[in-house]
């Protein structure tokens, strides 16, 4: 019976990257569409800033500016606080 499911999903896999591969045939095109007019491409550094720095660097501010902004200073776990503990000394054993 594993062998049966194995096969089936397998089966599945397979006509499923088939049928994506089918589908996405115009994208892999080289002819071009009229009105089709693409600017020049991006250098190694301008895909670099595009696409890794400017993303670390505006997470970088909001997270700067949550850090700055947050007003909540007195965070304290006040159950831990109010808790007097006993020594083992002082405990009294039941008759």
């Amino acid at each position: 019976m594993d062998k049966k499911n194995a096969l089936r999903a397998g089966a599945l896999a397979a006509g499923t990257t088939l049928m994506m591969l089918l589908m996405s045939s115009p994208a892999l095109a080289l002819t071009r569409d009229d009105g089709d007019d693409p600017g020049t491409g991006l250098s190694v550094i301008e895909t670099l800033g595009l696409f890794v720095v400017a993303p670390l660097a505006l997470f970088a501010v909001i997270a700067g500016l949550v850090w700055v902004l947050d007003r909540s200073k007195d965070r304290q776990d006040t159950t831990s606080s109010n808790i007097t503990v006993k020594g083992e000394g002082t405990t009294q054993a039941k008759a």
